[in-house]
């Protein structure tokens, strides 16, 4: 796959990479995946643009490369006024290649730091400050179309709705509360089983109070992993793909 342009973001900046696309070049193929925390939106997402040769953006990564930017800053990210001072020198850049992946924010490599605990405490309050979510939300917009690829899949919370309501493949991606509580802690074995699930629909209620994650928007497909494992979910999102592109396409 080729090596897609790195996303460069400075708020109110024309960021390099950012131009339009060259007269005569074909958009890329979008395919949006929205869903709840648990659900497997990034691995499954990252495994279907594989698969497709297509690239890869978790939206999710830039708020909480932002959430991080806030706490190194020592902002508090419960204030809105605090999140608009440090989002004004948020140097941010991400990869959209499935096998080279990274987070940065200036010259900072944040690609495990934004795993961190501390931060996604901090995410929701960073991603409710909606001047920033129109920015960023831009920002996505910029990226894909500047990538050079002939799709992208693009996983995050409003996507299939507010990011990329247009896109020909949207997809919610879900599963039943505890199925997916259960597949959290399994990845974090370092905690509790019961505050790995708390944690969860802690953030779920907050995320809920600016999107609506949990409830597929008209034309939205919903593929329910309740019942599936890794290999079968990725095959169910990829059998939309074909199905909505062929109908698309006439075949």
């Amino acid at each position: 796959m080729t090596d897609p342009t790195p996303a460069l973001f400075r708020p109110g900046l024309a960021a390099p990479g950012f131009a339009a696309p060259a007269e005569g070049s074909s958009a890329p193929v979008i395919v949006a995946i929205d869903g709840p925390a648990g659900s497997g939106k990034s691995s499954v997402s990252k495994a279907s643009a594989a698969r497709l040769g297509y690239g890869f953006l978790d939206t999710g990564a830039a708020y909480r490369a932002l959430a991080w930017h806030a706490l190194a800053h020592g902002a508090d990210t419960s204030d809105a006024t605090a999140v608009l001072e440090v989002f004004g020198d948020f140097d941010y850049a991400i990869s959209l290649d499935t096998t080279d992946r990274w987070v940065r924010v200036g010259g900072v490599d944040v690609t495990a730091a934004i795993r961190e605990p501390r931060v996604t405490d901090a995410v929701s309050g960073v991603a409710r400050v909606a001047p920033v979510r129109q920015a960023v939300n831009q920002l996505f917009r910029r990226l894909v179309a500047s990538a050079g690829l002939p799709g992208v899949v693009v996983e995050g919370r409003d996507i299939t709705t507010v990011v990329f309501p247009d896109a020909p493949v949207r997809i919610l991606l879900t599963a039943a509360p505890e199925v997916r509580a259960a597949r959290r802690s399994a990845e974090m074995t370092d905690q509790d089983a019961a505050k790995v699930a708390a944690a969860l629909h802690q953030r779920d209620a907050a995320d809920s109070t600016v999107v609506d994650f949990l409830t597929a928007a008209p034309g939205v497909e919903v593929v329910d992993s309740t019942h599936l494992d890794f290999k079968q979910t990725v095959d169910a999102v990829l059998s939309v793909v074909d199905s909505t592109m062929g109908a698309r396409d006439g075949r």
